[in-house]
């Protein structure tokens, strides 16, 4: 999570020539019905619930304190693939809405014939890249160290150094630098934009950062690649995050842009208010109001789901987040809920952080081949409906699956976990999001969801 400086007047011009270059160098592509797409896929579909949950409450603890990014990079997240430079390189990021920064782990290598390519950005062998000057106005957007470097406006090469950490004590640090990144575009050619701003990162290092390639940040702040490649053609992005437990996994896309990309989906989508929490800036927050389960609204008073004006509570969509979090208060209540409902027989949670799981194996003899016939044991099975009613009116159902997950054989769990509404936020975590077409509409503020709309194809 990123609290960038003020922009001074010298970044408002330059974010407003930046719009203009924008529109020259994306060749091709027309600004108002066009969108670019970057593939989208789950980095391991086989996580066990133990080391989701691991971090889980670790990204969730980096998320609440204001000096740290909330971007983990652990093994439960969505990865895109971005090629960046010249000529690209193909990295693959994680997709992360709850951060701004777009960073990538990079070698000065001359000869990288013993570094397998994929597994860092070769900054020498990109003919456009550069670093920004400590003292441009660009660095004065990027996290800086602490305490800063010494900058020495005098000198030309003095480059800009940032540094984001960690709440485990990982990190990453390097130059804050530009090149050019190359994506596909919707009339099926190839875009190219010459300057995307990213961390390059030649110092990674921490347990949440081992075999990190890199996070493509797309949350609300200047930084963020939603903001610098989505503003000119759209101020938009969207994506379906595919259902992991099927076989084979089908592939989705992340979409910048226009909402063109899914027009025959756009009467469907149910939209929902973004809320600003001006204390953290960079999240997509929404405002539930009321849950039900199996259509009988639980009693849960309103102020428990509110986002109060110390920036306490309310509720955050994020990407890099897998399992739900909710407020203690209401998660109890839901809780109570599945108790009363599920006649499965019980069995002792393989986690002490899962309080609810049952024994599913007489209800079904074969793992689901689609995600129609999963649906359709759990509803065999009797596992209850949760829906959350939104600000404006929309309600949001997800089917069972997206908040059970599979602890054992033949064990399912609820997937979801309290968190204090003094201390922190709920989150709608990628397992709840999976099978839905998400749109965020940053120009609007607004987001929506469908369950139809999804691209699993190019």
């Amino acid at each position: 999570m990123i609290f960038p400086y003020p922009p001074s007047l010298r970044i408002l011009l330059l974010r407003f020539f930046a719009f203009f270059v924008f529109l020259l160098h994306c060749r091709g592509e027309p600004r108002s019905r066009g969108y670019l797409k970057l593939p989208l896929v789950h980095r391991d579909p086989l996580l066990s619930p133990r080391k989701i949950i691991h971090w889980d409450f670790q990204r969730l603890s980096a998320l609440r304190a204001p000096v740290v990014s909330g971007a983990s990079t652990g093994s439960g997240q969505y990865l895109v693939d971005l090629r960046l430079g010249t000529p690209p390189q193909r990295l693959q990021l994680v997709a992360d809405t709850g951060s701004d920064l777009v960073w990538v782990r990079c070698s000065a290598c001359r000869d990288c014939s013993r570094r397998p390519p994929g597994t860092a950005f070769r900054a020498r062998h990109s003919r456009t890249f550069a670093p920004f000057h400590c003292y441009s106005p660009e660095c004065g957007l990027a996290p800086a160290p602490n305490p800063p470097a010494p900058c020495n406006r005098t000198v030309l090469h003095t480059p800009c150094r940032y540094h984001y950490a960690y709440a485990d004590a990982s990190f990453t640090s390097g130059f804050f630098s530009r090149d050019a990144v190359t994506l596909n575009a919707s009339s099926g050619g190839e875009v190219e934009v010459r300057r995307l701003d990213f961390g390059c990162g030649f110092g990674v290092a921490g347990p949440s950062l081992s075999g990190a390639r890199g996070v493509l940040g797309l949350g609300r702040g200047p930084i963020s690649f939603a903001s610098q490649v989505g503003k000119p053609i759209g101020n938009k992005f969207s994506y379906c995050l595919m259902d992991y437990t099927l076989s084979p996994p089908p592939t989705s896309y992340l979409l910048i842009g226009n909402g063109d990309a899914h027009r025959s989906s756009q009467r469907r989508l149910r939209f929902t208010p973004l809320l600003t929490n001006p204390l953290s800036p960079t999240f997509y927050y929404i405002g539930i109001e009321a849950a039900s389960v199996d259509g009988v609204r639980l009693r849960i008073d309103p102020a428990v789901w509110a986002l109060d004006g110390a920036g306490n509570g309310g509720t955050v969509v994020d990407s890099g987040t897998t399992l739900t979090f909710l407020p203690e208060a209401a998660y109890r209540r839901i809780l109570s809920a599945f108790r009363r409902r599920v006649r499965l027989p019980r069995v002792a949670p393989p986690d002490p952080n899962l309080e609810f799981c049952v024994n599913v194996s007489s209800s079904s003899s074969s793992p689901a081949a689609t995600a129609e016939g999963r649906e359709g044991r759990e509803g065999r099975m009797g596992l209850p409906r949760l829906s959350f009613r939104l600000m404006g009116g929309a309600a949001f159902s997800p089917p069972p699956r997206n908040y059970f997950v599979d602890a054992a054989e033949g064990v399912q769990c609820l997937a979801l976990l309290p968190v204090s509404s003094d201390s922190g936020f709920s989150v709608i975590g990628n397992l709840m999001q999976q099978g839905f077409l998400f749109e965020f509409d940053r120009e609007e503020s607004k987001v929506g969801f469908s369950r139809t709309g999804c691209v699993f194809s190019s």
